[in-house]
């Protein structure tokens, strides 16, 4: 029997029993709502002094009855179905003051995704007198149109064919926008306290969550702005701005709303449940990126290490990401449940991972004793991601590191022999790029890698002098040089890409002085960069060498 839900505490045995018989009608398939129906409907609606809503599948079946107050009604959560571009349920509810379709109306069949909605005023004697419907519309703002309103007898008989029509044309937008691009939509929305627009303004820490999305091939349609004197502790932006934003999703077609800052898992699955999209924040991003780009069994082992530690917070009794970990005999824990069963895999993968790490720590700490008795100075090239480090590397090595215009294109740390006069020569090492605020658990995954740093004669700060925020990211890296105690190693700045400088630009950041400005694209000033280097390991041995007489 349809579920009776809503304001039901008081109602008499008879308005119940009235209520019941009508959830066992069926509507016609091929009227939106049958003439007979909506004067049964009204008629216990008068009664009541209450709007009555009932949610009707495609066979006519009732599915819900809704009992509201005078004003509105209530319509409980329905079953999650994201693949479908309608639910395949329309709405249809009274309207005790005569008034048309209301903004809560619309909202509801956009973020339910219903096949319709209509509202049914009455008449005082409590008889149908207007029927006012609405339904989605692909590819248009504000994404639905409301119909003219129908008086009885004149409701349209042709419900299963606009039915067709409409998913035909969804069909056809979806084509559309993949042909358009096949990438994932998503909505960017970043939330600022003015603490965090201290630290970074709101536009540049957009822009490089866009050069993410690149990396990450996620197609960013909208990008929302918010700024708050305090994050909203459910849902970060509020729900006034989480309907508002959810309805904006279902008009431009987006799957994904993807947050410029981490959220708790308390609130990813507060607005998983209120916008029925899938939610990403900037560290899940990251760490997918990081998944992508790791190719090295070091590299891979540090990455699922981060990825486990951030899902172990937010494992709950309905996830299933871990049910592929383990299973069948012995791993089905009698007496556990699911969320523990899920846990205990969790923390078993995170023991395992860090022994393995562990045992490849001490082989990277021989390799780096054996470099040591060698006596070879060892050169990291540290900076903010995508500033050119491994184009220099290759430049100055003459290797074929992989290189692109992308963010974390490279993470396994990549190590070179460069040969200098008079039989000296260096290892050079290309370490994993840093960026603003990177996640804690792939700082605490990368930290065995990022010890490598301690060991060096000399760091080359690699700094993109093209980029407009190049200042904030300078200061981003020496910050994080001074989490890792680094900053008492001797250091160069490079400007690199200073060939897309323009002449005056140059000039100026010259006049500065304070690092080498080379193009590892073009080989331009790669020999200055290279006198430097040679100055700052064996300095003292040139000045020894210009005291003895000739």
């Amino acid at each position: 029997m349809p579920q009776i839900s809503g304001n039901t505490s008081d109602l008499k045995p008879r308005q119940l029993h009235k209520l019941k018989n009508l959830s066992l009608r069926r509507v016609r398939e091929n009227a939106v709502v049958s003439q007979e129906f909506a004067r049964s409907l009204c008629e216990l609606s008068h009664e009541l002094s209450r709007q009555i809503g009932v949610l009707i599948d495609r066979q006519g079946h009732i599915s819900k009855i809704l009992v509201g107050d005078a004003g509105r009604i209530f319509i409980p959560e329905l079953p999650r179905e994201r693949s479908a571009r309608l639910r395949g349920l329309r709405l249809v509810h009274t309207h005790l003051r005569k008034e048309p379709l209301s903004e809560e109306d619309l909202a509801d069949l956009t973020l339910l995704r219903l096949d319709y909605i209509t509202a049914v005023t009455m008449t005082s004697e409590g008889l149908p007198e207007l029927f006012y419907s609405a339904h989605l519309l692909p590819g248009t703002s504000p994404g639905y149109t409301v119909e003219d309103p129908a008086r009885p007898g004149r409701i349209r008989e042709d419900f299963r064919e606009t039915l067709d029509e409409l998913e035909a044309a969804f069909n056809r937008e979806e084509s559309r926008l993949k042909q358009a691009s096949p990438l994932p939509r998503a909505i960017l929305v970043g939330v600022y306290t003015p603490e965090m627009r201290k630290r970074r303004s709101p536009e540049d820490s957009m822009a490089e969550l866009r050069e993410l999305c690149k990396t990450a091939g996620i197609q960013p349609v909208r990008e929302i702005i918010q700024r708050r004197p305090v994050l909203d502790p459910g849902t970060v932006i509020g729900s006034g701005k989480v309907k508002e934003i959810s309805i904006l999703a279902v008009q431009e077609s987006t799957e994904m709303l993807l947050f410029d800052q981490e959220l708790s898992p308390a609130q990813a699955t507060r607005l998983s449940k209120l916008c029925d999209l899938k939610i990403l924040d900037r560290t899940q991003l990251i760490l997918d990126i990081f998944a992508r780009n790791a190719r090295s069994r070091d590299g891979k082992l540090q990455v699922e290490l981060a990825q486990l530690r951030y899902l172990k917070g937010r494992l709950s009794e309905t996830d299933d990401n871990m049910s592929r970990l383990t299973g069948g005999i012995g791993g089905r824990g009698p007496g556990e449940t699911k969320l523990e069963i899920g846990r205990r895999r969790v923390e078993e993968k995170l023991a395992r991972l860090e022994r393995e790490l562990k045992s490849l720590k001490k082989r990277r700490e021989i390799n780096r004793k054996g470099r040591q008795r060698t006596g070879i100075p060892v050169v990291s090239i540290v900076g903010y991601t995508n500033a050119g480090k491994s184009t220099l590397l290759n430049a100055l090595t003459y290797s074929e590191v992989i290189a692109e215009d992308r963010l974390f294109a490279t993470l396994d740390p990549t190590t070179r022999r460069l040969r200098f006069p008079e039989e000296r020569e260096i290892i050079l090492s290309d370490t994993v790029g840093f960026i603003h605020e990177l996640p804690p658990e792939l700082s605490r995954a990368f930290e065995a890698t990022l010890e490598e740093l301690g060991d060096s004669s000399l760091l080359l700060h690699c700094v993109d002098a093209s980029d407009p925020n190049r200042s904030d990211k300078e200061e981003a890296v020496l910050e994080i040089l001074g989490r890792l105690e680094l900053l008492e190693i001797p250091r160069i700045t490079i400007y690199n890409k200073c060939d897309r400088l323009s002449a005056e630009d140059r000039r100026l950041l010259e006049e500065r002085g304070d690092g080498v400005l080379v193009s590892a694209q073009t080989r331009m000033n790669l020999e200055v960069l290279l006198d430097q280097i040679e100055q700052s390991l064996w300095r003292a041995h040139i000045e020894r060498k210009k005291e003895v007489p000739a």
